[in-house]
């Protein structure tokens, strides 16, 4: 009798230690996004200070890029149409400004976005025009209502539609690459750009330019995915014909691999064209392009750059398609039912609990807000490195959280 009760107390006592035990492995503390938004911002009067010149004067036709390893300031490169990250340091200038009120900031971030504001008026040189207007303008627009920033935007999204391929149904986003790719170039960044469309043709340009922008996200559906809805990056069409060619790289491992920033685009690209359109086909086909993803992860929430590099777990990480993914999941999770919805809200807090560790933050290394992205790992460029990209959707991220804490829409 002794015996049984001492082996119930046993079993009982391994069931509350059992318990407790899932628990404790369950509690994660909150991010803090107050406190990771005023570490941004500290990183922004640092940067700022540091692109001042002995007069106290920033020349705003050279903007951040990137602070390579082992670096501690930007490298920085001139506003033109050929530089396709132009866009990202004002951006994340004007949400740093959204979060913090500093008319500092705001004089600042107005002088990096006329400067880029140019590119306009110069000849159309790719599909990057989207990137570089809308991450600026764009959202200059939406805190200032500036209406010469909405006649920019407008030009802009009209000089991307000339892009547009009718008898393929995509964007071109190459015209350089034509014979190197042997046809009519669309990559998965393209479906980026289309924002920019979506937001012209309802803010008085050309309804014509919706069109375009769901063609080619129904084209891209088609064509740019494998069957597990994995993405090549490139697909190669015939340009008269609009027959598909293939599906190939330029910056992921192989043609048969997931390049990370490559499924990241995808997946806030089609959460967009769901938002825009409000088409089932488009949210059934975020959420596909989104599962795969979210199922390959290691356990940080931050994938290796390419998800089929044989390194693993010894390739380099890419930080920027952590917080371009993290950024859209805020916005993703507020279409789909409710057990989904928690699903993609705690996969997204994972991400930004993860990247705003010690592991990923550049803390007093350098200005920038984060380490570990990859830009062109083929090229040999941006390896392992701070990148521009990565700090504004990283920023865009903590910004759509806190409007969502506060029961505000996240957009």
């Amino acid at each position: 009798m002794k015996r049984k009760t001492i082996l119930k107390a046993a079993v009982f006592g391994g069931m509350i230690f059992l318990v407790a035990g899932v628990a404790m492995a369950a509690y994660r503390p909150a991010l803090n996004t107050g406190e990771e938004l005023a570490y941004c911002d500290s990183k922004v009067k640092r940067a700022l200070g540091e692109l001042k010149d002995a007069d106290g004067e920033i020349d705003y036709s050279m903007i951040p890029r990137n602070i390579p390893k082992d670096s501690a300031r930007w490298a920085l490169r001139p506003s033109c149409p050929e530089e396709w990250c132009s866009g990202f340091y004002p951006g994340l200038l004007w949400y740093d400004y959204e979060n913090s009120g500093d008319r500092e900031v705001l004089r600042h971030a107005k002088g990096y976005t006329d400067e880029v504001a140019k590119i306009v008026d110069k000849p159309l040189f790719d599909h990057d025009l989207g990137f570089l207007i809308y991450c600026s303008l764009g959202n200059g627009y939406r805190l200032t209502g500036d209406e010469g920033y909405r006649q920019k935007l407008l030009a802009a999204a009209d000089s991307l539609s000339q892009l547009y391929n009718p008898a393929v149904g995509t964007i071109l986003a190459w015209p350089r690459n034509i014979d190197m790719f042997g046809g009519h170039n669309t990559i998965m960044d393209t479906m980026m750009n289309l924002e920019l469309l979506f937001w012209a043709a309802k803010n008085g340009g050309n309804p014509y330019l919706h069109d375009i922008a769901v063609k080619h996200a129904e084209t891209t559906m088609k064509h740019h995915f494998r069957p597990d809805y994995s993405c090549y990056h490139v697909a190669v069409y015939n340009q008269t014909t609009g027959k598909f060619i293939r599906g190939c790289t330029h910056q992921g491992y192989s043609d048969a691999s997931m390049w990370a920033r490559g499924q990241s685009w995808a997946i806030y690209g089609y959460t967009v064209v769901y938002r825009e359109t409000r088409d089932k086909r488009f949210l059934d086909f975020a959420r596909k392009v989104t599962d795969i993803y979210l199922k390959r992860l290691p356990e940080d929430m931050v994938p290796y750059w390419d998800f089929d590099d044989p390194r693993i777990p010894e390739a380099p990480r890419d930080a920027s398609a952590a917080c371009v993914v993290a950024s859209a999941l805020l916005e993703l999770s507020g279409y789909v039912d409710a057990e989904t919805s928690a699903r993609y809200l705690e996969a997204s807090k994972r991400m930004l609990k993860s990247l705003a560790s010690d592991r990923y933050k550049s803390n007093a290394a350098n200005s920038s807000f984060l380490n570990h992205s990859t830009g062109h790992h083929p090229a040999g460029s941006e390896i392992d490195a701070s990148i521009v990209y990565a700090d504004y959707y990283y920023i865009e991220a903590l910004t759509r959280l806190k409007r969502h804490d506060n029961g505000l829409a996240v957009i």
